[in-house]
């Protein structure tokens, strides 16, 4: 089931909703206090709005949620995971440029497509 908007996930969800998801997912752990993860929820938003149906946008308020993001290791914000199949595919630390960050969720479905065995 996708999504048109990014869904915020706290820890107890984070399993359920990105570990299980059916759907290629891209994690944003991010802070309120944390310009760059501000600079690019927008990016986000509109991500999740043209890709509904092919990409999850799981957002991660780590100050309220720390659990997996230090199961993650995740050092600075904003880190986001591409996880499918449960498993981490990639992770981008820090905030891109839109241009550039649509690159890196469209390879990253291109390996999903790839690996995923034919229907």
């Amino acid at each position: 089931m996708g999504s048109s908007e990014p869904i915020h996930v706290t820890d107890a969800e984070f399993e359920k909703v990105v570990l299980k998801s059916n759907l290629p997912v891209l994690v944003d752990f991010w802070a309120p206090w944390c310009g760059p993860c501000r600079m690019v929820a927008p990016v986000l938003d509109k991500l999740a709005k043209e890709m509904e149906g092919k990409l999850i946008i799981a957002k991660v308020n780590t100050d309220e949620n720390p659990q997996w993001a230090t199961r993650y290791g995740v050092q600075g914000i904003p880190t986001m995971l591409m996880v499918s199949g449960g498993k981490v595919v990639h992770s981008q630390v820090g905030a891109l440029p839109e241009g550039m960050l649509r690159d890196v969720v469209n390879q990253f479905l291109d390996v999903v497509k790839s690996a995923a065995p034919a229907a």
